[in-house]
């Protein structure tokens, strides 16, 4: 079994046409107490918009983050792959997904969270505003809350765990020493590789749909590799349990 860990996004779809945010229905319950915890704060919080603008380290242009976070317990729901938006999710492109397909997703794929700590593919989720860097008045920074139960949480997974997560999310929980790193960067007429930041959500998001569309299920990082070669994307094996994705011009 491969489980892909993405990154979450500061967007979120509008709507939804599932009920209410039940926290019954999510993946991994030992999270639940936690995700109460902080959804409670964030509603609680929505009441003062100033002191929610400072906490969310949002302008005071988008109060409607503020409002989304106010109907948390009350607004409808959608699959947390459809509730993420943005380049990352784009590249993913869900919406091209045959049946076959998502029911491979609702296996392979898993997002991190600042509120939900991970959801998996189908978990319904209202949309929000809580950033893994913040931190709240009434619990202190989202790192404390979350390290303590997540981190077991994500070391007890099976299987190879791809990690996709940026920093903020990375700091919340470790994983197991034998989850993979992926590194996208770009290469020099010289050889000399540098981190890519323009395009590294794009490819990270076309890795994680070669994964989930894959037939094969890579077990090790050896045939992840063949199946993101295969896949058409350069990769390069760096260490024991990382390895680099070399962009071109552009995601093709």
């Amino acid at each position: 079994m491969v489980l892909v860990l993405l990154p979450p996004s500061e967007t979120k779809a509008t709507g939804g046409t599932g009920g209410p945010l039940d926290l019954g229905a999510l993946s991994f319950p030992e999270l639940n107490p936690a995700r109460a915890k902080l959804a409670d704060a964030l509603v609680e919080l929505a009441d003062d918009v100033p002191a929610s603008v400072a906490a969310l380290g949002i302008t005071p242009r988008q109060t409607d983050e503020v409002a989304r976070n106010a109907e948390l317990w009350t607004s409808p729901t959608m699959p947390g792959l459809r509730r993420y938006t943005g380049v990352l999710y784009d590249a993913l492109d869900v919406k091209s997904f045959t049946k076959a397909t998502l029911a491979k997703a609702e296996k392979r794929l898993a997002v991190a969270s600042a509120l939900f700590g991970v959801v998996a593919a189908t978990d319904p989720i209202p949309a929000y505003r809580l950033s893994g860097g913040n931190a709240l008045p009434s619990l202190g920074t989202v790192r404390s809350v979350w390290k303590p139960v997540l981190e077991p949480v994500l070391q007890g997974i099976d299987g190879l765990v791809v990690d996709l997560r940026s920093g903020p999310y990375s700091a919340l929980a470790k994983l197991r020493p034998d989850a993979v790193t992926v590194r996208v960067v770009t290469e020099d007429a010289k050889g000399n590789r540098t981190t890519v930041s323009h395009f590294n959500k794009a490819y990270k998001g076309r890795l994680a749909a070669e994964l989930v569309k894959s037939r094969s299920e890579p077990s090790t990082v050896e045939q992840l590799m063949r199946v993101l070669s295969k896949a058409g994307l350069d990769v390069e094996r760096t260490g024991d349990h990382s390895i680099e994705l070399l962009t071109g011009d552009g995601p093709h």
